[in-house]
């Protein structure tokens, strides 16, 4: 095992002012890999701007232009995480929620999976007709 050593015992990071944080399940159970770019940065960015509770109140305009990405990326990416069960929006308020105990697949990864066992079946079959 590894032996860990603080590296700069003068910077060490503390809770001040503001409160967030992305627990290691968040890596562990395959949400970092099973979110697209936009999913993630849009998630990273309201886990960075809410409060203890999870709540922020940014809006579509600014996080758009903070993020530097359009509406339509914006949306595709909120309703991603809103069907993954990451995140509430009521319209105006967000809550980035506790991570649910499995991750919920988006429409999109549902259709990746489809065309993967799909291609897994076509090849199956050419293996077979070549015997």
């Amino acid at each position: 095992m590894i032996q860990k050593k603080v590296l700069r015992p003068d910077r060490v990071r503390k809770i001040n002012g503001g409160f967030s944080f992305i627990p290691h399940r968040f890596l562990t159970d395959g949400f970092l890999s099973a979110l697209t770019q936009k999913e993630l940065l849009l998630y990273f960015f309201l886990v960075l701007v809410s409060d203890r509770c999870g709540l922020s109140f940014y809006s579509d305009g600014a996080i758009c232009s903070l993020l530097g990405i359009s509406v339509d990326e914006y949306r595709i990416a909120r309703s991603g995480l809103i069907k993954r069960d990451l995140i509430a929006f009521d319209g105006s308020l967000f809550q980035v929620l506790d991570l649910p105990q499995s991750l919920a697949k988006s429409p999109t990864a549902q259709h990746s999976d489809r065309r993967v066992q799909i291609a897994a079946l076509i090849q199956q079959s050419l293996r077979e007709t070549r015997r």
